[in-house]
């Protein structure tokens, strides 16, 4: 795998701020690397604030995410099928999706498309805060000797003999 990874991260609004508060948990962690996210949550990570103490006990804000992530469309909106694009053609290293399972979405075929997409591409993919904490603290992560394997069945299917 690459040292500096391709990350996607989607929240639906329920989850918003739980997306948040992980990214704000792993920033230190996450800014080595290439973000991409669907609209809001996007902005809402670009927009993040992070509070760093000093040595004489004053707070510095930074914006550690500012102009660093790439803004796609909003999900509902295409931004989910922008991101099943990119795993498709290998754009994407790690997907880090906080879906609502609670509420059946209105673009719920997109939001199935792009886990489906996550698992044939064989992609890094959390739905949760647990596994996405680590994906990302995997002594895999970046480690030069691994590779991500993409599954036979992709090119097996691509060359198949239509009649």
């Amino acid at each position: 795998m690459k040292e500096i990874l391709n990350i996607a991260l989607v929240a639906h609004d329920s989850r918003k701020k739980e997306i948040i508060d992980w990214v704000r948990f792993n920033s230190d962690l996450l800014k080595g690397h290439n973000l991409y996210a669907t609209g809001t949550t996007g902005k809402l990570i670009s927009e993040l604030s992070i509070e760093v103490s000093q040595d004489d006990d004053t707070a510095l804000v930074t914006h550690p995410f500012r102009d660093k992530v790439h803004l796609l469309l909003s999900g509902p909106l295409g931004g989910d099928q922008q991101i099943g694009a990119m795993i498709a053609t290998g754009q994407i290293d790690m997907l880090i999706f906080f879906c609502d399972n609670l509420v059946m979405q209105g673009h719920q075929n997109d939001v199935s498309a792009l886990s489906r997409l996550a698992s044939l591409y064989n992609i890094a993919f959390a739905t949760n805060r647990t596994t996405a904490d680590m994906l990302l603290t995997s002594a895999l992560l970046g480690n030069e000797g691994y590779e991500r394997k993409i599954p036979s069945c992709i090119q097996a299917y691509a060359n198949r003999s239509v009649k």
